[in-house]
This record gives structure tokens, C-alpha cells and sequence, in this order.
């Protein structure tokens, strides 16, 4: 299910910035600054031994957030199709998640840097895939209709490009499907006429309009 079929086209193919990553998903640059202006202020009321422990605790803070950047980048994987856009995560237990270009509603580019970005996508339908299945591969705060999101990607602009591509292609073939069938059924209409009345109807379309003959008025 997470590898592209011998009938499917990859479009795509790509994995996120690592620097990108770690600011952005696991906030290491909010970290920072936080721990710094701690040990900023243990100087300034010159409590040493606090900003020695508050530097001690923000660089092993800042190593395990990196460390797990690191891993998150190592175990992912994005695949874009002609079908389908496949995520491929699991720093413990590898998943693959498959998001048919049919479902993706919307797609919406924030940019990070010059050339990184995250792309968040709206899917169709009630909800399919659950926040935590997807994390960190997920748009931020949307609970109640997680958005899958390719995080941290180089080249942002060029691969939403691809993706907007894709998907609308796949839409507009549905969309000529709908017309051709609506177009083939006003063609039947057209050389059949009408459909006749059923017998009794007329019957008793003709007796409202004699009315009851030999009755009595």
C-alpha cells in the first residue's frame, strides 16, 4: 500500500530539510531563545549557579529535540504519484499513509525560508485520519479535521506546483465523466420522446374532462 504500483507514475520524490525540521516541528530556535533568556536574567540578578544549571538543561534539551529531528527526517519518506501522495513516517513503527488526489480538497503553502515550506492539504469527506497517527506530518491545532502536511520541503513552491497539477488533472476527469453521462442521457431523452402515460392515467384524465356521463347532475 506505500509503494507506488507498476501502473503509477512518480511525479515526486522527496524527504524534509533537516534545519527546517527541527525549527519548525520540534521548535528547537523557541527552545533556545527560552533557555537563553533564563540565563539572561540568573546574570542579571547574579544568581551564577542558576544560569550554569538553566545552560546545562537548555543544551540537553536542544540535543534531544535535534536528535529527534534527525530521526523524523531519517524515517520519512514523500511520494507523490499521479494517484496518490504517500507518507512514509515511524521513528518507532514504520507507517504509510495514502492520500488518494481524489480526496485532497485544497492545499495551502506556508513558506519557510526562500525556498522551504510546509504544505498542509484539506481532505474531502468526514474525517479520515487521526492527529497523532499522523504527527508530526500534520498541520498544527487542527483536531477536529487533521490535515496531512509534508513538512520542511525543499523546492516548497515547485513541489505544490506539482501536487495543485496532479490533483486538479484527476478532477477534471471525474468532472468529463459527469458531463458525458449527463449529455448521453438528455441524448436518449431527445431520440426516444417522452415517455407515453401509463393507460390509466389517461383514463382518468379523460373522465375529469367528460365528467361522470349518465350520472345523474
Amino acid at each position: 500500500m506505500g509503494t507506488p504500483a507498476p501502473d503509477e507514475k512518480v511525479l515526486w520524490k522527496g524527504k524534509p530539510d533537516l534545519a527546517v525540521l527541527a525549527r519548525s516541528a520540534f521548535h528547537t530556535r523557541k527552545v533556545a531563545l527560552y533557555f537563553a533568556a533564563l540565563i539572561g536574567i540568573s546574570l542579571t540578578f547574579g544568581n551564577m549557579n542558576a544560569a550554569i544549571v538553566c545552560a546545562v538543561l537548555g543544551v540537553a534539551g536542544l540535543v534531544v529535540l535535534q536528535s529527534l529531528a534527525w530521526l523524523c527526517r531519517r524515517t520519512t519518506v514523500y511520494i507523490l504519484t499521479n494517484d496518490r501522495l504517500i507518507i512514509r513516517k515511524g521513528m518507532a513503527i514504520e507507517t504509510r499513509i495514502n492520500l488518494p488526489l481524489k480526496q485532497i480538497a485544497a492545499a495551502n503553502l506556508k513558506m519557510r525560508g526562500k525556498s522551504h515550506g510546509d504544505i498542509a492539504m484539506e481532505l474531502n469527506g468526514e474525517r479520515l485520519l487521526g492527529y497523532i497517527l499522523m504527527w508530526p506530518h500534520v498541520r498544527p491545532f487542527k483536531f477536529a479535521h487533521p490535515q496531512p502536511m509534508l513538512r520542511a520541503v525543499p523546492d516548497a513552491e515547485q513541489v505544490a506546483s506539482l501536487l495543485a497539477d496532479a490533483a486538479s488533472k484527476f478532477t477534471q476527469i471525474e468532472r468529463n465523466a459527469a458531463e458525458t453521462t449527463d449529455q448521453t442521457i438528455q441524448t436518449a431523452k431527445q431520440e426516444n420522446g417522452p415517455a407515453p402515460r401509463p393507460a390509466a392515467q389517461n383514463d382518468l384524465r379523460d373522465l375529469s374532462d367528460r365528467g361522470l356521463e349518465g350520472a345523474p347532475a
